[in-house]
């Protein structure tokens, strides 16, 4: 059933997206690097701090119990949003990349040994690449690579043989380059039944799709909540609780111990000796509200993500369909809206990607431009950067028409 979703009116909610430069109303098309935020989310952060600031789990007084509440609340949304068996599996942190290096310290340093494969694929970012090479460096493992196929789709044969004996594989659901979406669950299946622990860099994933981690049957799930309407800051690692309860903490401090002794010093429980220092309350709570504002999106009841997901593929179907239609253009990855989401990359004919991004923005089309760090999928591609055009709830079929406006500046002015 067509669920009702109006990108045009959702764009409204969006003060930024309203900004006019030069007298022209800007195009934000670089929501894969991060999103714009709703004006609920902005209220929230504001509201926060001009009512209820204080140092969560720390003050016996008014407003440091507001701000625990608050926290707790937050932590609650996160748990329901990604459908995880308990609270205690949610840890606060600050961005995917610091949660994927929180497991690559607690959970590697104590369970990846000398000898031992980690596998991971030629499309991760590199913040699911280095965490691991450096991992491997230390302790005399391995790491290797799933191939790529042409068509920008995980090699399933490669991979199958590929977890085979691994320790670890850790692989991403959304690609940030190419907008691929893997088969996740399909891929989970195959390295459980090879034994590995499995990681998932949800991060490109969870703006766009629902998210299940209890059916999904990953070890652990990573993402960032700037990416997903909220603020940044505010990142979240989902772990099985009896692997989070055996690990050690990666930072240690306040907030993250049980006793302090001149002898020693013992943990606190779980979430919370992973969660050192006081933590970012106004920041979980606008990520608390961007995951409400989300639920909401859609009619009639059947909403929520499900109708995230389906205005995800119009909007890069439109995208596939235009920009396939321009001249010299290239684009890279799966043409087909089903198991794409969130983006279009492509290149331009003897045109670099940074001078095409460049003239996009002077007509306020803002895309990003580069390897967008996923070199080892570039280097693989044989192009040394593209442009990626990537989208949100309040893109519009109108913002990709200006885009493919902004193009043809690209032509007049390199006569290509």
């Amino acid at each position: 059933m067509k669920l009702k979703f109006d990108p045009e009116l959702i764009k409204r909610d969006f003060p930024i997206l309203s900004r006019e430069i030069n007298g022209k109303q800007i195009v934000y098309l670089d929501s894969g690097a991060t999103s714009q935020k709703p004006q609920v989310v902005l209220d929230a952060i504001s509201q926060y701090y001009m009512t209820s600031n204080a140092a969560a789990h720390r003050g016996a007084h008014q407003l440091g119990d507001e701000a625990t509440q608050m926290l707790m609340e937050a932590r609650r949304a996160v748990t329901r949003f990604l459908g995880a068996g308990s609270e205690k599996e949610i840890v606060f942190l600050r961005n995917t990349t610091e949660a994927i290096n929180l497991v690559a310290y607690s959970w590697g340093m104590s369970n990846i040994g000398k000898g031992d494969k980690i596998v991971v694929t030629e499309m991760e970012h590199h913040a699911n690449i280095v965490p691991w090479q450096q991992l491997a460096e230390r302790v005399e493992a391995s790491v290797e690579y799933v191939g790529v196929t042409s068509e920008g789709k995980i090699d399933i044969d490669d991979y199958k043989q590929k977890v085979k004996g691994a320790k670890l594989v850790s692989f991403v659901q959304v690609s940030n380059a190419l907008g691929t979406v893997n088969p996740a669950r399909e891929m989970v299946k195959i390295a459980k039944k090879s034994g590995a622990t499995v990681m998932v860099d949800g991060a490109q994933a969870v703006p766009h799709l629902k998210v299940d981690v209890s059916s999904l049957g990953c070890d652990f799930y990573a993402f960032s909540g700037h990416k997903m309407l909220g603020p940044g800051g505010a990142g979240v690692l989902w772990g099985k609780r009896e692997i989070l309860e055996k690990m050690k903490p990666f930072l240690t401090g306040g907030g993250m111990i049980s006793e302090v002794h001149k002898d020693g010093s013992s943990w606190a429980a779980l979430p919370d000796k992973f969660e050192a220092g006081v933590p970012d309350v106004a920041s979980y709570w606008g990520l608390k509200v961007a995951i409400e504002y989300l639920e909401k999106l859609g009619l009639p009841a059947q909403a929520g993500m499900e109708s995230v997901r389906e205005h995800d593929m119009e909007i890069v179907g439109y995208a596939l369909d235009k920009l396939n239609k321009v001249t010299n253009l290239v684009i890279l990855g799966p043409q087909d809206p089903e198991i794409r989401s969130g983006s279009v990359s492509f290149t331009y004919n003897g045109v670099h990607a940074h001078d095409v991004a460049t003239i996009l923005s002077e007509n306020n089309v803002m895309v990003r431009s580069g390897h967008h760090c996923t070199m080892i999928l570039h280097e693989k591609m044989g192009v040394a950067a593209s442009v990626r055009a990537s989208f949100n709830v309040y893109t519009t079929k109108s913002d990709i028409d200006s885009l493919v406006e902004a193009l043809g500046q690209v032509k007049k002015t390199f006569g290509k």
